[in-house]
């Protein structure tokens, strides 16, 4: 990949499910070090293109480059096998709604079990890679801790700090803190607002339309699958261009509601 050419590219992709087409014709590019929000109502497509970008659902049609590695799916095409896939996805760190952490490993096991079982590394070496990461989103103190015992705010920060400790070219966050209570989103944002000063590239489904218009470079808002506006993001939120994300940010967001 040359240093001009975007760290996620996608193209033309397109997704049904049975007679559903959830993704229409969708095309976007994410550069290196960028952090894009995906915006939108439920059912539109954010969270199946974002399930899409590690291949967690494979297209139908179309195209996905992450890095150097790139897919292209449709009629012509064969699927990636499953050691294709294992490494991509590798690659692609993805934190859900829910933790998923394991309950019967303590914090630093639940870090550590990737890197020691997917990427080989022997154990005193992926001890200090989760506890690196750990440090990172504030939680080396909860090492020793079994997650029963963790709020659900650091719930999901261990679950930020077990997808990093797979050290990926990209981060890919499906709302995130929408399963938290309102006190615990904050410490939440706050990390993934660190790994953005970070440099991580980074494309986040979200309701959070504050955080994306501080955080984000770009918003993609959708609708029914299909990409409805794309632009810079405090642009694309103070002042939506379209009417159809005039009507969606009125419902979250006062500055685009006085519009």
């Amino acid at each position: 990949m040359s240093q001009t050419e975007p760290k996620i590219e996608i193209k033309a992709l397109r997704k049904s499910f049975g007679s559903l087409e959830v993704l229409k014709d969708i095309n976007f590019k994410v550069e290196q070090g960028g952090v894009v929000s995906l915006i939108g109502p439920s059912g539109s497509g954010k969270s199946t293109l974002l399930r899409c970008i590690n291949l967690l659902v494979v297209p139908d049609d179309g195209a996905i480059r992450v890095g150097e590695t790139r897919f292209a799916f449709g009629q012509g095409h064969n699927l990636p096998g499953t050691k294709a896939l294992a490494a991509f996805r590798a690659r692609t760190g993805m934190v859900f709604q829910n933790f998923n952490l394991f309950p019967h490993m303590t914090v630093l096991q639940n870090v550590m079990e990737a890197p020691v079982q997917v990427r080989k590394l022997p154990k005193p070496v992926a001890r200090d890679l989760a506890m690196a990461q750990l440090e990172k989103v504030g939680l080396a103190d909860r090492a020793q801790q079994m997650p029963s015992t963790l709020s659900g705010g650091q719930k999901q920060r261990v679950a930020i700090a077990r997808a990093l400790a797979m050290e990926p070219e990209v981060m890919l966050f499906d709302e995130a803190t929408s399963a938290l209570d309102p006190e615990l989103v904050g410490e939440v944002l706050a990390t993934i607002q660190k790994l953005a000063a970070d440099g991580m590239t980074m494309v986040i489904v979200t309701h959070e339309i504050a955080f994306a218009r501080d955080v984000a470079d770009r918003v993609v808002f959708m609708r029914d699958g299909y990409v409805i506006e794309d632009g810079p993001a405090r642009e694309t939120i103070d002042n939506p261009r379209e009417e159809a994300t005039r009507a969606f940010l009125s419902h979250f967001y006062k500055g685009a509601a006085a519009r």
